[in-house]
């Protein structure tokens, strides 16, 4: 149910990748509509093609928004923005090369 919240914001590779490549991981963003460290870390996705899904926390439903931020939670109990999780990695705020070493960059 949370999943319908999330938004596509990159697109997805054009093509599978090829046997023996790495497979990027799945990637979630946790952000707010006008934290400026959310919009560098989605930035920085989009300018390396990384496929993610976000959602923008402080626009949800308040009827969804408890539920979102009790997943935050499970991941960064102190609930500051962005919090990205890259595979089993949790990065908490705009931390470049930390979200490069956990993508493979």
């Amino acid at each position: 149910m949370l999943e319908a919240m999330f938004n596509r914001d990159a697109p997805a590779p054009a093509a599978a990748p090829s046997q023996g490549a790495p497979l990027m991981p799945i990637v979630k963003v946790f952000a707010l509509s006008t934290c400026s460290h959310c919009k560098n870390a989605k930035r920085f996705l989009d300018e390396n093609q990384v496929p993610y899904d976000s959602v923008e926390v402080d626009l949800c439903p308040l009827d969804q928004r408890e539920k979102l931020l009790d997943e935050v939670r499970q991941y960064n109990p102190n609930l500051s923005f962005p919090t990205l999780v890259i595979g089993d990695k949790v990065i908490v705020g705009y931390r470049e090369n930390e979200i490069k070493e956990a993508l493979g960059l």
